[in-house]
């Protein structure tokens, strides 16, 4: 079920109903879980067994680490992290393992092969390691409100945490130290009503205007043949379009989920701070889904130490997570490249960054942003095209169809991809005189925002993040 969909609207205003009547107000939990299951049911409801499956060995697992006997507490812990990656690496690593042993044309790599990729699994799986490693490594005070001694109840809770609907598909990726706390009675006089409507409007004008409209031209970038007879000057266009897109499709799915959950009276953390304004690597990924990042480096790079056991320990831990996070995003090599890459850039800037930090000027600090989004930019052709022929072909028609070309589509593709970075040069313009007139009638950019939502929205498309 997509947000920008009839059915999820009806849903959304159905379970708003339900969920602020004050006499159902302890069964607001149970309202919420049951809209999350037909959320998530709704195109294919075989998946929900395994959702259910998945949130199993999150509850007894976590149950057992809290009650059980102390001497099998660590044990509990290790089976149900090791079951949560069993259960991700079979259905979505699988083919991918099998293939690169044999050529996969038996009929067991046939039967591997059409495993299909639950919707979602990557999110809801790396939810469920953060609940087990956070109730083991004893995050936030243990007590009734927190893991309750009733296991009728910490099942109702956990269900709730990992099939909670905003960020059930594609997160942002909620910490359970985070959410759980949080898990009690909602009230409508406590919505915060003007910052969820500017999110939701944002999110939607992201997704529904710049993004899907943007891919009514980049999806030609999946056509090899098609590069061939393809100037220079479009294909780069092409992949600048692209690279607006994804950020304005998966910022725009954050928003939106963010906003939803606020509605309900739940605070998720943000999953994107303006990254294309990023002056170096590190700093773009502080920037770039921070859910994801923050994961990676509480659960995967500070374990493995770190940078707290010297340089060439620090830069092999860099480029794990790094590979591990681009796997993560798809079971196709591509994306360890891709993985790859941004962690050799890691390595490198750390290798040439100074102790001391000179003030900059505006044109350097201007140069860095340019250089960090085009190599970010050059990287998203891995996602685009996980094929490595294809992105060779790509890159060969890009060094040798020099010849300059008019085409409307360039012309379309810079629209569309207009308020990616009029929005972040707003951002870097914030203290000026002129963003702050903005502010103070941005009641008309939101009207704006909203009439191009109803009357320019492109095809109805699911998130790209959807995928992963």
């Amino acid at each position: 079920m997509l947000f920008n969909s009839l059915p999820f609207v009806i849903l959304i205003f159905a379970t708003f109903i339900l969920y602020y009547i004050p006499v159902l107000y302890k069964f607001q939990v149970p309202v919420l879980i049951i809209a999350s299951l037909v959320f998530y049911a709704y195109n294919q409801p075989i998946l929900v067994l395994l959702l259910l499956l998945s949130v199993s060995i999150n509850i007894i697992s976590s149950y057992l680490v809290v009650y059980g006997k102390i001497r099998y507490r660590k044990h509990a812990a290790i089976a149900g992290v090791v079951l949560n990656l069993a259960i991700l690496i079979f259905f979505k690593y699988s083919a991918l393992i099998y293939t690169t042993i044999t050529d996969g044309s038996d009929s067991f790599g046939q039967f591997i092969v059409s495993i299909p990729l639950p919707i979602g699994i990557s999110f809801f799986t790396f939810q469920g390691i953060s609940l087990i490693v956070d109730v083991y490594s004893r995050k936030y005070v243990l007590g009734e409100d927190i893991v309750p001694v009733s296991f009728v109840k910490h099942a109702e809770r956990i269900l709730f945490f990992k099939g909670f609907f905003p960020q059930l598909i594609s997160g942002p990726i909620v910490k359970a130290h985070d959410f759980l706390p949080q898990i009690g009675v909602k009230k409508i006089a406590d919505i915060a009503w003007e910052p969820i409507f500017k999110k939701l409007v944002v999110g939607y004008f992201f997704k529904m205007v710049v993004a899907d409209n943007l891919s009514n031209f980049t999806f030609w970038m999946t056509n090899p043949s098609f590069f061939i007879g393809s100037s220079s000057i479009k294909l780069i266009t092409l992949l600048f379009g692209f690279s607006c897109q994804i950020f304005a499709d998966f910022a725009g799915y954050s928003l939106i989920a963010i906003g939803l959950a606020r509605l309900f009276g739940y605070t998720f953390p943000d999953n994107f701070n303006f990254p294309y304004i990023s002056t170096s690597f590190k700093d773009f990924w502080k920037r770039w889904n921070i859910s994801l990042s923050s994961f990676l480096m509480e659960y995967l790079y500070i374990p493995l130490g770190g940078n707290k056991r010297g340089k060439l320990r620090m830069y092999i831990n860099l480029m794990i997570v790094m590979i591990l996070g681009g796997l993560w995003h798809g079971a196709a090599w591509s994306y360890a490249v891709w993985g790859l890459m941004h962690g050799l850039a890691l390595v490198v800037e750390r290798m040439l960054s100074g102790k001391t930090h000179r003030p900059q000027g505006i044109w350097i600090i201007t140069l860095k942003r340019c250089l960090v989004f085009s190599f970010v930019t050059l990287a998203w052709l891995l996602f685009q095209l996980p094929k490595f022929e294809y992105v060779l072909v790509y890159l060969n028609s890009l060094l040798h169809n020099t010849t300059l070309v008019i085409d409307p589509d360039i012309v379309h593709i810079a629209l569309y991809s207009s308020p990616v970075f009029l929005y972040h040069l707003l951002y870097v313009n914030r203290t000026n005189t002129i963003f702050q007139t903005i502010k103070k009638y941005d009641f008309v950019v939101y009207a704006i925002l909203i009439f191009c939502i109803v009357l320019n929205s492109g095809p109805v498309s699911p998130f790209i993040y959807f995928q992963f």
